[in-house]
This record gives C-alpha cells, structure tokens and sequence, in this order.
C-alpha cells in the first residue's frame, strides 16, 4: 500500500522551535500501518524529540532495514536523507554512511527480526565501532509482516497468537549490548511517551552508538492473553528505574534534588522538568551492576526501563581512526588519493 501525504494545513497556531519550525515540519506521510501499532507511538516520539532539539532536517540521515519497523521513517521528518536498506542490513548501511559523512545525525529504525536475527552480526559490529548514531530497535516479539512468527526477542513460556509457547531462550539486546561494550543502552515503552522523548533526545547527544530497546506491542499479532510483548504485559510489568529529564548544553542550572521526593526545575525556554532522585543503589556506569540488576527484575516477570547505562569516555568509529573532521566526502580527492608517491613512502614504515 502506497504511503498517503499528509495535508500540512494546521488546526490552530502551532508553537515553533530555535529554527522556526512547527512540529509538522518534522512529520512525514500518513501511516499505513495497522491502527494502534506501538511502532506509531515510537514515530511521534521521534517527531517530538527532533522538534524540541531543533535538529535541522536536512541534518538528519534516516535509515532501516525490512519489517514492519524499517516502514516507519517514511513516518517522520520528510526533509531528512533517507535510505531503506535490505533485510538485517541498517547497521552496516549506517555505518558506511558515517565513515563518509559523520556531519549528519544518524538514526536507524529496526526490528527485533531484522536485528536480532539475520542482522544480529552487523548490530553487533556497529556496536564495537561506537558508530556515532541512534539504533532504534522497535521490539515487539513477532514477525508481523510474515503474520507472526515468534521473533528471536520472544520470552520463553511466550504464546503467539496461534501454536504452542515459545521454548527458545531469547535475545535481549540490552544484555547482549552490554556484553559487547555498549556505551548507551536505554529500554522503554512505546505506550510511554513521556519516557521515551527525552532518552531519545539524549541518545541523540550522545557521543557514539545509543541503543534503545522499545517495546512496540503488535496490535494485529502479539497483543493477547500470554504474550510478554501486548500493551497489558507491559503495563503491569515496567519497572521504571531511572525517571529523569535531558538538558541540552547552556548556562549551568543548579538545583538541589532530596533524597526522599521531587523537585522542579524551571529550564532556559520557561518549562519545568520535574527531577526524582534515583536509587542509592543503582549506578548507570557500573557495566556489571547494571546486567545483575537487570537479571534481578527478569527473573521477577519484571521489565526494566529507562536510560540503563551510559559510557560518555568510549570514542567512536572516527576518533579511533584519527580521521578528519570533515566528512570524507567532502575532502579533495587528491587529498583522498594523493598518488603513487604517497604511497610509496607509506610502505617504506612497513619494511
């Protein structure tokens, strides 16, 4: 089904942000998915997370592999590049397109299929080269194009809609992330907006690869009685670990935050982030820390979310490289390619 353009007439007035830009310029064409599909939900976070950061469009590279997530960019930010890569392939995509051009803002939309299954080695390599980008997998435990199969994120004891409870022991790419050196891992809930807008937005700030797990129930598959992926499940099961807000770089802001309650901070544009003050225990920089916690609360029936773990020390696919910082495509090519010569006296380090 072709995708329908949306009329960009507004209802009412609509506040604009640093660029003078309302929050339709970061739309894109009306969904043709299922009505109520949680990956929707994850669409209008992304529009509202842009906006807010007043990301020029034109700056953002937006990209997918196949499933019913990879349809999604189509969804926001019509100004953006764009490019629809083949199955299990978005990472290495993303990862060619930063090697070029590391000016843009990489976000890469996938799926539980297409990143944890044919895609798992290419996620898994984007994560050791920090690639600099936002790596969106919008899990939702089946394989809805193909009319729901169970995917290799299904918990076991997890029922499909028709045969018997999965039996396989699952991939959580939040544990697999921090297994391989991750340096932003973060889980939420696509019926949680207020969440999932400002990890994305810090993702975005991030320097280096930002993972974020969203659990996306499938309306059409996997919303039903015995699934660990449907809208009920989630919410009698979130454990929200970390509440917090993200402050984008100005003038310092102080504020005391107690130990036992909330407090609110006015921001520089006049809106207010309510802060709570997280558990003395609980520390999103101990790598080990975080996977036992995890393991706790999965072994509780309980899904842990929020900004999980964060490594603002690692450096990306660029600084290890010591390349430009230029985007490559945009060096000379006798500069890229500066001949024979060159070449020649290079190889005399080697003998």
């Amino acid at each position: 089904m072709p995708s329908i353009t949306k009329p960009l007439i507004p209802l009412a007035p609509l506040a604009k942000n640093e660029l003078g830009l309302t929050i339709r310029d970061y739309e894109g064409a009306m969904s043709t998915l299922c009505a109520g599909c949680g990956h929707d939900s994850v669409t209008a976070a992304i529009v509202h997370a842009f906006w807010e950061l007043s990301t020029p469009p034109h700056s953002i590279a937006k990209l997918s592999g196949i499933g019913c997530s990879s349809k999604t960019p189509t969804y926001f930010v019509r100004g953006a590049h764009g490019f629809n890569s083949a199955h299990g392939r978005m990472a290495t995509i993303a990862t060619g397109a930063y090697a070029a051009n590391r000016e843009l803002t990489y976000l890469g939309i996938s799926g539980d299929g297409d990143s944890l299954s044919i895609g798992l080695g290419h996620m898994a390599h984007a994560i050791r080269r920090n690639v600099k980008m936002v790596y969106v997998i919008e899990n939702n435990g089946v394989y809805g194009l193909t009319k729901g199969q169970l995917s290799a994120s299904a918990d076991i004891g997890s029922k499909p809609k028709k045969g018997e409870a999965n039996i396989i022991a699952p991939i959580d790419p939040i544990m697999l992330g921090l297994s391989l050196g991750a340096t932003f891992l973060a889980r939420s809930f696509s019926g949680d907006k207020e969440q999932l807008i400002p990890i994305l937005k810090a993702a975005v700030a991030h320097n280096g690869l930002a993972l974020i797990d969203v659990i996306s129930p499938c309306v059409t598959f996997n919303d039903h009685e015995g699934s660990t992926k449907s809208y009920r499940f989630m919410r009698e099961h979130e454990v929200k670990e970390v509440v917090a807000d993200f402050v984008p770089l100005r003038r310092e802001i102080h504020a005391s935050i107690p130990s036992d309650g909330t407090r609110v901070v006015p921001m520089h544009d006049g809106s207010i982030v309510r802060f709570r003050s997280v558990p003395e225990d609980y520390d999103p920089h101990d790598r080990s820390r975080v996977e036992e916690y995890i393991r706790e609360h999965h072994a509780r029936g309980e899904v842990v979310t929020g900004l999980l773990y964060v490594d603002e020390s690692g450096q990306t696919l660029h600084e290890m490289g010591n390349t430009p910082s230029t985007g490559l495509n945009k060096i000379p090519l006798a500069d890229l390619c500066p001949g024979s010569s060159a070449l020649e006296a290079l190889q005399e380090d080697f003998r």
